[in-house]
C-alpha cells in the first residue's frame, strides 16, 4: 500500500467548487482507498492504495466530475514526494504561509519561472514537478501570472507541512 495525498483544483475557493470534506472522504471511500482523511476545506486528502498514481488521478477526476458535473483537476503525489517538496522549498527562510509549491502533472517546462508577468517582487523557482514561488507581500495582492502554472493547484508551506505529517501518520 503506497500512502497518497491528493490536491484538488479550485475546491472551495473563492466561493467556487462547492465540496464539503465529507463528500470528498466518501468518494476516495467508493475509489477503494483507505485511511482517508482530509486536512482544511480547500481540497487535500490522505489515503492510502494499491493503485499507481495515474489511476488514483483517474478514479477522483472521474468521480468528482460525476459529482461536480465538470472537471475538476486532481493533482497526486505520494507521501514520499510530498516531503521532498517540502524538503526542497528555496525560501525556507521566508515565513511558510509567504512561500506556496504550485502542483503540477508533469516537470515546469525550462524557463516557465522566467518566462512569469505581472511580477513586482515575487520570487519563482522551479521544482521537480512544482514551482515555488515567494509572495513576499502575501499572495493576495500580487498580479503575478505563471502560464505554466494554468492546471496546476496550490498549498502553502503551512499546509504542505501539515499534509507531510498527516501522511507520515497513516
Amino acid at each position: 500500500m503506497t500512502v497518497f495525498v491528493a490536491l484538488l483544483r479550485a475546491v472551495n475557493v473563492g466561493g467556487t467548487g462547492k465540496l464539503p470534506m465529507r463528500d470528498l472522504v466518501a468518494m476516495c471511500e467508493q475509489a477503494g482507498y483507505r485511511n482517508v482523511r482530509t486536512y482544511i476545506a480547500s481540497g487535500n486528502a490522505v489515503f492510502t492504495s494499491c493503485d499507481r498514481e495515474s489511476a488514483v488521478k483517474a478514479k477522483l477526476e472521474k468521480a468528482l466530475q460525476a459529482y461536480a458535473g465538470k472537471p475538476v483537476g486532481v493533482l497526486v503525489r505520494t507521501a514520499d514526494e510530498l516531503a521532498a517538496v517540502l524538503a526542497g522549498n528555496p525560501f525556507r527562510d521566508a515565513p511558510p504561509n509567504k512561500v506556496v509549491a504550485i502542483f503540477l502533472d508533469k516537470a515546469p517546462e525550462p524557463g516557465a519561472a522566467d518566462a512569469a508577468t505581472g511580477r513586482k517582487n515575487e520570487v519563482v523557482r522551479p521544482g521537480t514537478r512544482e514551482i515555488y514561488v515567494h509572495y513576499p507581500d502575501g499572495l493576495g495582492r500580487s498580479k503575478l501570472k505563471i502560464s505554466a502554472a494554468a492546471q496546476g493547484t496550490a498549498r502553502n508551506m503551512n499546509t504542505i507541512a501539515k499534509l507531510v505529517a498527516m501522511a507520515a501518520s497513516v
